[in-house]
């Protein structure tokens, strides 16, 4: 079944339909949806004011659910040769005080984010760990620019990498053979000139780790992060990226946000003639259908789903909230939603704690409509806001039906589906993991 080409208010309709079916028979997802993925990103400075440890994922369920963990991140360094780097040694391989995840101390000389990993992967053995290399760091972007450029650069990155996060020779003294299965490249964002080398550099990094799964008998996983953006893919050859890669994972959100004044949702499904900015491509189903065009298979398209919500304040109580003018970014909240946070250095507790101006974690956002706040639903978008009149703030997020129709959708887009989805950034969800494990269910998880 597809709903490819299906009218759009047809497609929604059929969406929210076959989500209340979904929920009455479950066995409907698991029929449907074997074999997706479901991701999420673990952010290594999660340990630090969000006191978001891998361990967490073992006790709220989230490992149970998960196919693929995403280290973010690790470096990519130039001097004296293209090479990685480890961003936090602290948070990465040093700190024995993370809570252990089997109850078992961590015997050294290996601590930190990767002997909990190590802990996490030996009770769930299926589970793949990917490093993400790169991100949004400007010096990342121009090492990857730097390394990529010739042939000799391509392979001492990848020859790196493999070696310190593969084989585990992580630093002196210290290995962990077999800590990580493979790769997520986030090099934020090629341009034009760089269009033939990025190709070039995921080449060189499946042919390494090729040639390593004939000495190990291992498979090894490689991915690269798709923006959602046709400024930033149109500079990605799609077609021949796609091939080197088992999966994409494609950015589902930023879409808006307190960026620009006017309000807007930030990860919609769908584009709406209601929006000022109608027909911009600034929805989900849109950055799907380039990157179908373009010739990458839909089994590699991989969905990201934002576990943050964007918001503003200042605005008019004119529909909500949505598509109004605002005079500035909503302000940081206490994680409890009570109040505002008045100290944004992460040295007080209590806080939301992305810390951010403009930004609220999935966590708070969850709390608000016990606090003064009404949640509004758009059936047109697949879109969800929350709108409080006497302050003027309006948030725009994901929340569990949001996800779970985005779910419906993957499976049901073409024949056979989209390849999965994945969430940035885990510790972003509630304690519980809801929106994780609401994502899981709507793929059979």
């Amino acid at each position: 079944m597809s709903i490819h080409f299906l009218p759009r208010l047809l497609r929604v309709a059929l969406l929210t339909l076959l989500a209340l079916v979904a929920c009455i028979s479950p066995s409907f997802a698991q029929n449907h949806n074997q074999g997706k993925i479901l991701g999420g990103y673990f952010e290594e400075w999660s340990i630090y004011y969000a006191g978001y440890n891998i361990a967490n994922l073992q006790q709220n369920g989230v490992a149970d659910k998960l196919t693929h963990l995403i280290y973010a991140f690790g470096n990519v360094a130039t001097t004296p040769a293209p090479a990685c780097a480890i961003a936090d040694t602290w948070a990465d391989y040093q700190s024995p005080y993370l809570p252990s995840v089997s109850g078992i101390a961590y015997p050294g000389p290996l601590y930190g984010n990767f002997a909990a990993i190590q802990q996490l992967k030996a009770l769930h053995p299926k589970l793949k760990v990917l490093m993400s290399l790169g991100g949004a760091s400007a010096a990342n972007t121009a090492a990857f620019v730097s390394a990529a450029s010739t042939t000799a650069g391509r392979q001492s990155l990848a020859a790196s990498c493999i070696d310190m996060f593969v084989n585990g020779n992580i630093a002196a003294g210290i290995t962990a053979p077999g800590l990580f299965d493979g790769f997520n490249i986030d090099w934020e964002f090629p341009t034009a000139t760089d269009t033939q080398n990025f190709t070039a550099l995921l080449a060189e990094f499946r042919n390494q780790l090729n040639a390593l799964s004939k000495t190990t008998g291992k498979q090894y996983t490689l991915s690269f992060d798709g923006p959602a953006g046709a400024q930033n893919y149109v500079n990605i050859d799609l077609r021949k990226a796609s091939e080197q890669v088992d999966f994409i994972t494609i950015d589902g959100y930023n879409y808006s946000g307190s960026w620009v004044t006017q309000t807007n949702d930030a990860s919609p499904l769908f584009d709406s003639r209601q929006d000022p900015l109608f027909g911009q491509k600034l929805d989900i189903d849109d950055t799907v259908n380039a990157y179908l065009k373009a010739g990458v298979p839909p089994s590699k398209y991989t969905m990201g789903l934002p576990l943050y919500g964007a918001g503003w304040t200042g605005v008019s109580n004119v529909n909500h909230g949505l598509y109004q003018n605002s005079t500035a970014p909503s302000p940081v909240l206490l994680a409890n939603g009570t109040g505002l946070c008045t100290d944004l250095s992460g040295n007080t507790p209590g806080c939301d704690t992305l810390l951010t101006p403009g930004l609220l974690t999935y966590s708070t956002l969850s709390t608000l409509t016990s606090n003064g706040y009404k949640n509004y639903f758009d059936p047109r978008r697949i879109a969800v806001s929350l709108y409080e009149p006497a302050s003027g703030t309006f948030y725009t997020y994901d929340d569990p039906f949001t996800a779970f129709l985005k779910m419906i959708y993957i499976n049901l887009k073409v024949p056979g589906g989209l390849g999965g989805s994945y969430v940035w950034a885990l510790k972003d969800d509630d304690a519980n993991g809801t929106m994780v494990k609401t994502m899981a269910a709507g793929l059979g998880r």
